[in-house]
């Protein structure tokens, strides 16, 4: 799969209240970014959320952060690739995943919701699923019913550290994803795993 990413998306909860919570990996892991690349965040109403263009690989990049709540991310997603005239398969959304450890994150190209909320509403807004995904491990609280609790919680300590360090290893491959070097990108970033280090 080729095809180099324009967008960067990154899903989170707006408000204090959810910083650093696990829910909130994905808007993390795009403050992260443009912190590396020197940009700045700012908010942007047009976009519902937070927005800033940095550079990265020798090609300008889209970076946001929806500041609508997580089930209404779509709404911000389809109004920045509308007015950029960004395709589908031209962006890519971090969020958080339940299905891998906290330490470990995966690209991952199309696919459905996996009841994550803002997928869910990003998918309904796009009309398709043939966005890129990248999936940052949170880890599963072991019972369905203990989910929503879960994800909104803020994490331990040697839980973010691992968070951190799969966040600084998905920058670090990013420019192989911006390039539309797909595969070489999920070799690097599937062999990756911060509880082996």
């Amino acid at each position: 799969m080729t095809g180099s990413v324009q967008l960067i998306v990154g899903l989170g909860n707006p408000g204090q209240q959810y910083e650093q919570t696990r829910h909130n990996a994905g808007a993390e892991f795009v403050s992260e970014l443009v912190k590396s690349c020197h940009g700045e965040l700012k908010a942007d109403k047009k976009f519902h959320g937070l927005y800033a263009k940095i550079r990265v690989a020798g090609q300008d990049c889209h970076c946001l952060i929806p500041t609508t709540f997580m089930n209404r991310s779509g709404q911000s997603v389809a109004a920045l690739a509308n007015f950029y005239k960004i395709p589908a398969d031209a962006i890519m959304v971090a969020h958080d995943e339940l299905d891998i450890a906290p330490g470990t994150a995966r690209f991952k190209v199309d696919g459905g919701h996996g009841g994550h909320n803002g997928l869910r509403d990003i998918i309904s807004h796009l009309n398709t699923r043939a966005f890129k995904r990248l999936r940052l491990g949170i880890g599963h609280p072991g019972d369905r019913s203990q989910v929503v609790d879960f994800v909104l919680k803020k994490a331990p300590k040697s839980e973010r550290e691992l968070l951190g360090a799969s966040i600084d290893e998905a920058i670090r491959t990013l420019p192989e994803v911006i390039t539309g070097n797909w595969n070489k990108a999920q070799t690097l970033l599937n062999g990756f795993n911060a509880n082996s280090k």
